[in-house]
């Protein structure tokens, strides 16, 4: 019997010195290891706040100007955000990450909401019902950004690629014609047809040596005076 309790005792001492130990190691490191925000410096709320304490007052058009700025910089937060949540949340599940680093986000989507809502109010500020508004320019914005930055990609990236597979022949350019409008100013019926340059050219007719030709006169069929009856008249007589 004392053989079988003194293995036992003695991993169980071993087990709980090991769970002190893990426990006192887990929170010196906390205490030592600092966790970053999640977002940098808001430099265009910055602006923003420079531009209200400006003396004399800076214009409404560059405030306004700087509070779209501010709106757009959220989007790009809130698109984050969202992008990083679903993998944070999986990771989480799994144990990957520490409460900590879970804490931190959600810090940062409270410091996000209370930031949107900010800005919101001061958009109201300025123009009454602008607030339900600022957000779905500043979205459309974003929008428009990275459309822009796609095909600044493709076309410096263009040259490479035509040398990698070889591509010599390029795009001909394309022509949009309009139909012209109506003389009562109305719109043209007529849909817009877009044609290429190359196809353009060939289809249009080559001009033919001028040649004046006599218009032909159609003689009219002669008139019959025939009346009726004569014909058996014709017949008696013979």
């Amino acid at each position: 019997m004392a053989s079988v309790l003194i293995p036992a005792a003695y991993l169980a001492v071993l087990v709980i010195a090991l769970l002190i130990f893990g426990r006192i190691y887990r929170k010196r490191e906390a205490v030592s290891r600092r966790l970053e925000p999640w977002f940098p410096a808001h430099h265009e709320r910055d602006v923003y706040v420079s531009l209200l304490q400006c003396n004399p007052p800076a214009h409404d058009g560059l405030i306004k100007a700087a509070l779209v700025r501010r709106a757009v910089a959220d989007v790009h937060r809130i698109f984050r955000l969202r992008e990083d949540k679903v993998a944070l949340s999986n990771l989480l599940q799994r144990g990957s990450i520490s409460d900590d680093l879970w804490t931190s986000f959600l810090a940062a989507e409270k410091e996000l909401e209370a930031e949107i809502l900010e800005v919101v109010t001061e958009a109201e500020t300025f123009k009454q019902g602008w607030g339900n508004l600022i957000f779905q320019t500043a979205a459309e914005i974003v929008q428009n950004e990275k459309l822009r930055e796609g095909m600044n990609k493709v076309f410096h990236s263009r040259p490479q690629l035509e040398a990698k597979y070889g591509v010599t022949k390029r795009i001909v350019p394309t022509i949009t014609i309009n139909a012209p409008p109506n003389m009562n100013g109305a719109a043209p019926t007529t849909p817009t047809t877009t044609v290429s340059s190359k196809t353009l050219q060939q289809s249009l007719p080559v001009p033919a040596p001028s040649t004046k030709s006599e218009p032909t006169v159609v003689s009219p069929p002669p008139a019959t005076s025939a009346v009726p009856g004569s014909g058996k008249k014709s017949k008696k007589r013979k």
